[in-house]
């Protein structure tokens, strides 16, 4: 069974991917890029971000990597939020 399990620590979160075949932890920590988000939003925000910055490298080994895995990423334009001036 596929998983991907979000864990919540002091210091950061860590993030359990995998399925049968193989797994691993991805640790998210606070960092230059990610400080503004509160810790329950700190690992999807990195994650965004890195993908976002990752994307735009242009990088033909990045982009036959993420191809090789069937992983696309696009930027998403910013919902805005209820009672917040637009």
């Amino acid at each position: 069974m596929a998983v991907i399990d979000v864990k919540h620590g002091d210091g950061g979160d860590r993030l359990e991917i995998g399925c049968v075949h193989q797994q691993g932890i991805l640790y998210v920590v606070p960092a230059e890029a990610n400080w503004v988000c509160s810790s329950e939003e700190m690992h999807g925000h990195a994650l965004a971000g890195f993908f976002k910055e990752l994307v735009k490298l242009e990088d033909p080994q990045v982009k036959s990597l993420m191809q090789r895995w069937g992983m696309y990423f696009r930027e998403r334009l910013l919902k805005v939020q209820v009672g917040e001036p637009l």
